[in-house]
């Protein structure tokens, strides 16, 4: 079987050592070259120095800038991915998050006949037979992707997104290559390995590949119809099942003026303190709930009608809160009112967010230090976007991670508490936070909620009991056998372990030069064929320089990193 072929953008397939070494190039062009190691990728570029060719500007180029860039050299999945981690602010500080949100997912239009073509196949009959207009000019053109207007025999207005031909086959590709560069880093790094990176490449991927599929954002588009089917205020566009599939997806048009432009706004009488409650209800409805949140509320997201309502569009980027994380949220809560810092350190560590040690005293006193200027202060007067963001600070120093869906509500309610702020500079979220979270917490303890539970309880504690005594004698059994092993992990000796390495290495580089040296004296001295004095400096030269080259070595290889398992 053939090696995978990878591709860079919409170019044409190109081999895997070839896009080996274009990613390093990238890497190294962009003052990323520390990373060409890391990734296994220093033998196809050993003589990159950096060269440069990004646009000249006085200021110099910040490392966040210089990240965004590679990735945009690198091609559309490698955008993808960027934009992904950008909501992930538990793992990257809000620098690097806002110039990554910036990433550029613009690529040129693929051509008519193409989209036509993807149309026709998926539905099953020609462009011409399915609507009375289609305008050839995307509205969007994206990488996998692109929208189109156009108009229904019945005169309704709707938007088409078409996948790309190829962009299955263009995506997989680059996302091996990625994958396997992942699990090259988890071995040379201990930073990679603590973030678990291959898991972390390997959520994004899969969050990669659902945007591919329409099929997963038209369903979120009718989850969200259904929701707020209710609701006079909201408006999702329907999905026209019988136009859309794997690869097309038609919603019905939304018209109206863009949520951040206030002048419009003005211009039309929309008391924009009122908008920017009504936006936040519907997202507090839909985290405290639903448990299903639109996860991408950015300014373009957000339409407002001439009736007033609110029109939602793109529903690729979602995410979910299940009831258990709910629980935990409440119990988050519960111990920031009352200031209960050990309590708020065993919730976020019963959220599974720690992959290593946890320096459990060190983050108690973090957190304390960070929740100590809020507790006095009214629940009006606290931006949750700061508040989050200190947490999110702390989190990220005590190298843990959240749960994909608690990362992507965190995020979005720092991106919803933006966007009604630039509304309404003294709205605050909390105004509208607050009574969800009470209502969550008082339904906590209402009978209703704890009946099942406890049914639930009584029914797994009697399993526990049927069954314990035969796992019970199956232990013992084993004892008996010795089938049990007790593995023990020493903890806090790998700098130790590392230290004495060192040691050994600069015994072996003194003992390796000094046999060099000593031995080069004294053949000199002792071996005195004919002609000897001409060689003498020659010997010595030679002599010196294998010397110096063997130590150059040996300290290079002391002095860099090292991994133990």
């Amino acid at each position: 079987m053939s090696a995978p072929r990878e591709v860079t953008g919409g170019a044409a397939p190109v081999g895997q050592l070839t896009r080996s070494r274009q990613i390093a190039w990238v890497l190294a062009r962009h003052g990323l070259g520390y990373l060409v190691g890391t990734l296994g990728l220093a033998p196809v570029l050993p003589f990159q120095r950096g060269l440069l060719g990004h646009p000249r500007r006085p200021e110099a180029y910040t490392r966040p800038e210089h990240v965004r860039m590679a990735l945009e050299d690198l091609g559309p999945t490698f955008v993808k991915l960027g934009q992904i981690a950008s909501t992930r602010p538990d793992l990257l500080s809000p620098r690097y998050q806002h110039e990554l949100a910036r990433l550029q997912d613009q690529v040129p239009a693929e051509r008519a006949a193409a989209i036509r073509a993807v149309v026709a196949d998926e539905l099953g009959r020609p462009v011409e037979e399915l609507f009375a207009s289609f305008d050839d000019e995307p509205i969007a053109a994206a990488s996998i992707g692109q929208a189109h207007a156009a108009r229904l025999p019945d005169g309704t207005e709707v938007i088409v997104k078409v996948r790309r031909p190829g962009a299955v086959e263009v995506i997989d590709a680059d996302l091996t290559l990625i994958k396997r560069l992942a699990e090259t880093a988890v071995r040379r790094s201990e930073l990679a390995d603590r973030y678990d990176l291959v898991g972390l490449v390997e959520e994004f991927s899969d969050t990669l590949r659902a945007e591919l599929d329409y099929t997963r954002e038209a369903e979120s588009a009718r989850r969200f119809a259904a929701s707020f089917a209710d609701d006079p205020e909201v408006h999702i566009p329907r999905v026209l099942s019988e136009l859309s599939g794997e690869r097309v997806l038609t919603l019905e048009r939304l018209r109206g003026i863009k949520i951040d432009d206030t002048a419009a706004l003005d211009a039309a009488g929309i008391d924009r303190t009122a908008l920017a409650a009504r936006a936040s209800r519907m997202l507090m409805k839909m985290v405290f709930e639903d448990g299903f949140f639109h996860a991408d509320p950015h300014p373009g997201n957000f339409f407002v009608e001439p009736d007033g309502r609110i029109g939602l569009m793109d529903f690729g980027m979602t995410g979910a809160i299940d009831d258990a994380t709910r629980d935990r949220l409440a119990d988050v809560l519960l111990a920031l009112t009352a200031f209960d810092i050990p309590r708020l350190v065993d919730v976020l560590l019963s959220l599974g967010i720690a992959r290593e040690h946890v320096d459990r005293a060190s983050l108690e006193r973090d957190l304390a230090r960070l929740i100590g200027p809020y507790y006095a202060r009214a629940l009006g007067d606290i931006s949750i976007a700061d508040l989050l963001q200190e947490m999110l600070d702390v989190i990220r120093r005590h190298h843990l991670a959240l749960p994909r869906g608690l990362a992507l509500l965190a995020k979005t309610l720092i991106m919803s508490e933006g966007l009604a702020t630039h509304l309404a500079p003294q709205f605050r979220l909390t105004t509208v936070l607050v009574p969800y979270a009470e209502r969550m917490l008082a339904t906590r303890f209402q009978p209703n909620v704890w009946g099942p539970r406890l049914a639930r309880a009584a029914g797994d504690a009697a399993r526990l009991v049927l069954t314990l005594p035969r796992r019970v004698d199956r232990l013992l059994d084993a004892l008996d056998r010795g089938d049990i092993e007790i593995r023990m992990r020493p903890a806090g000796f790998d700098e130790v372990l590392g230290r004495f390495e060192r040691l050994a290495n600069l015994i072996v580089l003194g003992i390796i030069a000094a046999a060099i040296m000593n031995g080069l004296a004294v053949l000199m001295s002792i071996y005195h064929p004919a002609g000897w004095e001409a060689w003498v400096p020659i010997v010595f030269v030679v002599g010196f320089f294998v010397a110096a080259a063997l130590g150059a070595y040996l300290a290079w290889a002391i002095t860099r990193p090292t991994r133990r398992h």
